[in-house]
């Protein structure tokens, strides 16, 4: 098996949480030299510096200086959440069972979470002696699970169910006399009293490469983290050039980005002309000859229900990376952008398909559109085709994964010039 597909599947495996997600991107990008940087306190930026920084646990920012006068800025928009469950507060409910009060968090099936191993992951705010101190946990061990009502119980159940959240998706914990004790075990993970959680459900089931030739992966929350990774491989792996390579994932896309780590907020738009001040230079002038790629999973045409896809524009798992189109401006992608994008495939030796919405099946809004309303760029929406999007456990194809990689590493290593109504996409040698 490839060793990318191999570090992309340890990357999934250690991202139970949005959190942990983002913690693991700040590792990497330590392990490459990246220096951290503080939205409180003033930023030096020097020529051929790598920098990063974390807003709220859960969006990350991260860029370099190139060591010549900046012409603009390459941007890519991921994000690091998926639908899931959120603990609730007062969380615990006692009676001849142990359970868990949740909510859910945004749109998800519900149904394949019903019946398998699941547990905790997310942060924490613990009482120190220096005050209140954010921390990581994840209960690595099978620790609840959503029982199904028996076929017995419910002869409908194969003819269509309509799920009450507030009854039937609430985990099992264990018996009356489990009460208090997982609190207890996420104390002793924290190592403290906890004030305050944001704590999440995740599935137990390992990321996987299945099919007779290998060709598919399976995992939760293939949908950001897939093409956050992607992104990061390519950002990290680009030759210099004369533009600021700046990679983005944020947070809340999921429930409609409008936090302060969310795509709708200011961060991008904060983060880039903090470092126009630093370096002297007119933000607005780089933005003329700066480009964004928001990648985010499309769907792909499923095998049992070709009939929901688009006849012209439906993407195949393994067909390749997807640009996205929306009459009504859903994903940004227009005439111009995707030239270019389909310039840099071609670049990158990587094949391109399309998606757009059936007509009378309209789609969700992306990272893009929200971050345009920030900041105005030449954008394109791009993803990878996957199977059951927004189930627990997903599917999309291995080479796709790659493809993303590769084509995301000339997308970082090139610039882009308009001039007048010529767009000029220049080439850095690769790595």
């Amino acid at each position: 098996m490839d060793i990318r597909i191999e570090r992309l599947k340890a990357f999934l495996d250690r991202s139970h949480s949005v959190y942990h997600a983002v913690e693991q991107l700040r590792l990497l990008l330590a392990r490459e030299g990246y220096t951290e940087l503080c939205e409180g306190e003033l930023w030096t930026l020097a020529p051929g510096g790598k920098y990063y920084l974390i807003r709220g646990g859960s969006a990350l920012m991260a860029f370099r200086v190139p060591n010549c006068t900046p012409r603009g800025f390459m941007l890519s928009a991921s994000h690091s959440d998926r639908p899931t469950f959120k603990v609730k507060e007062n969380g615990e409910l006692t009676g001849k069972y142990t359970r868990l009060a949740t909510e859910r968090y945004g749109g998800m099936l519900i149904a394949p979470w019903l019946d398998r191993p699941l547990s905790v992951a997310g942060r924490v705010l613990v009482e120190t002696d220096n005050g209140v101190e954010s921390r990581l946990v994840d209960i690595d061990r099978d620790l609840l699970l959503i029982p199904n009502v028996a076929i017995h119980m419910n002869r409908n159940a194969n003819e269509g169910y309509k799920w009450n959240p507030a009854v039937d998706t609430l985990p099992l914990v264990g018996s009356e006399e489990a009460a208090g004790k997982l609190w207890s075990l996420l104390e002793q993970e924290a190592g403290g009293k906890i004030l305050g959680h944001d704590l999440y459900l995740y599935v137990r089931q390992r990321a996987t490469v299945w099919g007779v030739e290998e060709e598919y992966i399976s995992a939760a929350a293939l949908d950001d983290l897939m093409c956050a990774w992607g992104c990061a491989q390519g950002f990290l792996h680009a030759a210099e050039g004369r533009s600021i390579p700046v990679l983005c994932v944020f947070d809340s896309e999921e429930v409609g980005s409008a936090s302060v780590q969310g795509a709708y907020s200011t961060l991008l738009a904060d983060t880039l002309e903090r470092i126009s001040d630093a370096l002297g230079l007119e933000l607005k002038q780089l933005l003329h000859n700066s480009f964004m790629l928001s990648a985010d999973n499309a769907h792909a045409i499923h095998p049992n229900h070709p009939e929901f896809a688009d006849p012209g524009n439906a993407p195949v798992v393994g067909g390749g990376v997807v640009l996205k189109f929306n009459a009504n401006q859903s994903y940004t992608t227009d005439g111009v952008s995707s030239a270019v994008f389909r310039k840099l495939c071609e670049t990158a030796e990587v094949p391109v398909q399309t998606y757009c919405n059936r007509a009378d099946l309209p789609g969700g809004s992306t990272l893009g559109r929200l971050s345009l309303n920030q900041v105005s760029v030449l954008s394109a929406d791009i993803g990878l085709a996957q199977l059951a999007m927004h189930s627990c456990y997903e599917t999309a194809g291995v080479g796709d994964a790659l493809a993303l990689e590769e084509v995301m590493e000339v997308f970082y290593g090139s610039d882009l010039e308009q001039v007048g109504n010529s767009i000029r996409i220049c080439q850095n040698n690769q790595k």
